[in-house]
């Protein structure tokens, strides 16, 4: 069992630590995901100082075998050579392309990573990932391949861990890892999300929390302190996932929620305070974000990883 308390009450936090590889691009061209906002996002943290070009830790692709924890192998085989029939490719709603799959390994590879170092400094960001739509034998929603589950599976089954959370705060519902760990008691899933949207089949998270369109900023903080708290106190994780969407934003294109940039900072500020007071490691993955204006997109994301620092003391 990981002796969390030694890692996340010790006065002197150490560096939240960050996840990055220029190869996350999935190479999508104009798509309304910005999936050059991954570099944006590296490049700003750096322009407002707040990491440094050599604090980022480069990740290695998934091992095939950690990939196989959580999808099939004739999945795995399509996505590597490229024979998606046409339906899986509509589905999976992205173009395909060898640097797709390479940025998808390489994801899972970070949120692997982003899980080792939250157990042993505390707080660990990977500036990609959070594909939470992918089911073990097809992908869908803009996701190849669930980086998170593939983290949580390998440390489950390497027994580095024995117990996980996810809390996913992405607009949409976090339909592949409610189905993925559905029947898993070591995983606890926890979904805040809006209930009029993407996806339409919504498999039970242990915890859902439906939220109305147009629901803004008190409604929703009211909401996740409630919800949080209570998952965390009936639920003793080893280590968190935080699956940190920016698309509650008011001004997101493939959201329906009121959330303003300041809401969604208080937002990652209670699910870092809260881990802390608990004494959970967190992994968080940037996931979706859709803003108009992309630069919006890149602010919430580069307000996460200061908010994680905030909490943490370094900032």
């Amino acid at each position: 069992m990981i002796a969390r308390s030694n890692v996340l009450n010790s006065p002197l936090m150490p560096p939240v630590k960050l996840i990055y590889s220029d190869n996350y691009d999935l190479n999508l061209g104009s798509h309304v995901f910005p999936s050059t906002k991954y570099k944006r996002v590296h490049d700003k943290l750096i322009q407002e100082k707040l990491a440094a070009p050599g604090d980022f830790l480069e990740p290695q692709p998934a091992d095939d075998r950690d990939v196989l924890l959580v999808h099939t192998e004739e999945y795995m085989r399509k996505l590597k050579t490229g024979t998606l029939s046409e339906f899986e490719l509509a589905r999976l709603e992205i173009p395909y392309s060898p640097e797709m799959v390479n940025a998808a390994w390489l994801s899972a590879g970070g949120s692997i990573l982003a899980a080792g170092q939250a157990l042993a400094h505390g707080i660990a960001v990977n500036i990609g990932g959070g594909f939470h739509h992918a089911f073990p034998a097809h992908g869908e929603g803009f996701c190849a391949i669930h980086d998170v589950a593939i983290a949580v599976s390998k440390l489950l089954a390497e027994e580095t861990i024995h117990h996980a959370m996810t809390v996913d705060l992405d607009v949409h519902h976090g339909n592949g890892t409610a189905y993925i760990f559905a029947r898993n008691s070591s995983v606890f899933t926890f979904s805040m999300h809006q209930e009029n949207n993407y996806p339409l089949d919504k498999p039970p998270s242990d915890v859902d929390v439906s939220l109305p369109d147009g629901c803004e900023d008190e409604q929703y903080l009211h909401l996740l302190r409630e919800n949080l708290w209570h998952a965390l106190s009936s639920f003793q994780p080893d280590l968190i996932f935080f699956i940190a969407g920016a698309d509650p934003y008011k001004e997101d294109q493939l959201g329906g929620l009121n959330l303003t940039l300041a809401g969604l900072q208080e937002r990652d500020r209670i699910v870092f305070s809260m881990a802390k007071e608990k004494g959970a490691p967190v992994a968080v993955t940037l996931a979706g974000g859709y803003a108009r204006d992309v630069e919006d997109t890149i602010s919430i994301h580069v307000g996460t990883v200061r908010a994680a620092m905030q909490v943490a003391g370094v900032t």
